[in-house]
């Protein structure tokens, strides 16, 4: 039975595990290496257990503890083309431990059957993953077709809810950074995820976790709230 672990979700490092209880990956490097070490005993995982991670994206959110984590545990790296070369130019060693899979591709883990999508992001070759019946969708501006197709029928979705846009509008952040987030390049809003969560519940989706919440732009209660009004 495949399980989703969040160990970190958030603008300050975003970092989870993904496992069918043989097979154990991480979904980004966003957090320190000690961090994520200690979260991942804390599941009853050792780190030299892990057969890989998947990055998402190159943002420093995503992959922050990725150099001293690969350069410890020589884990293979899985990552688009356009995120892998990013990585490389950051990370010397890297190029051996890359595994490049181009959104849109399907591989695997182990025992882990795995589906790649793109999203929309401004990081070059951003893309979310299907695992099974599991499903993974953060740092994107709007929902791709490739991503809705891709997701379609998953029993369980880990979705970013980045923002409310009252709050953002309103809120201290500079004129840029609103406009970097809430274009089509940005993060998805609650209402956003919330129709997109809609869709995915008329498909057969169950449960939902929320994911990558702005400390300053959202809180828990508005997600709910709008997803509540929404259902």
């Amino acid at each position: 039975m495949l399980e989703l672990c969040t160990l970190a979700s958030g603008s300050s490092g975003n970092s989870l595990l993904v496992t069918d209880g043989r097979t154990h990956v991480l979904v980004d490097a966003g957090i320190s290496c000690r961090r994520i070490c200690t979260g991942l005993k804390e599941l009853g995982v050792e780190p030299t257990e892990l057969a890989g991670v998947l990055i998402t994206h190159e943002h420093s959110d995503h992959i922050s503890g990725l150099t001293t984590l690969t350069k410890q545990l020589r884990l293979p790296v899985y990552a688009s083309p356009g995120t892998g070369r990013q990585l490389c130019y950051r990370i010397a060693f890297l190029e051996e431990l890359l595994r490049p899979v181009a959104p849109g591709e399907g591989f695997s883990i182990g025992g882990l059957a795995i589906e790649s999508f793109p999203t929309s992001h401004d990081a070059p070759g951003s893309c979310g993953f299907r695992f099974d019946a599991l499903g993974v969708l953060t740092d994107s501006g709007y929902v791709t077709e490739e991503a809705a197709g891709t997701l379609a029928g998953v029993s369980l979705l880990l979705l970013e809810a980045n923002h409310d846009v009252d709050l953002l509008q309103n809120g201290p952040y500079p004129y840029y950074l609103k406009e970097r987030i809430l274009s089509d390049q940005g993060h998805l809003s609650n209402e956003t995820a919330a129709a997109f969560a809609v869709a995915m519940a008329r498909q057969g989706t169950e449960e939902f976790v929320l994911a990558h919440l702005s400390a300053e732009n959202n809180t828990p209660e508005r997600c709910n709230l709008i997803a509540f009004f929404m259902f």
